[in-house]
């Protein structure tokens, strides 16, 4: 067998590789980077509590 033919092979295998992981994945992917804490949760609910919160900041004022 020729490192051609095993190049080829190899290609073959992680392109095959890479269509099955991308077809069998939910499509949900975060590309917005590294979250910890109180940021690791979803942007929706924190938007939903914003607005509740800061009228109780400003009364404890």
């Amino acid at each position: 067998m020729s490192n051609r033919s095993i190049i080829i092979m190899v290609l073959v295998l992680i392109i095959g590789a890479t269509a099955y992981l991308l077809l069998k994945g939910d499509g949900n992917v975060d590309m917005s980077g590294e979250k910890h804490g109180a940021e690791a949760t979803h942007v929706e609910e924190a938007k939903k509590d914003a607005p509740a919160a800061a009228p109780a900041a400003d009364a404890k004022k």
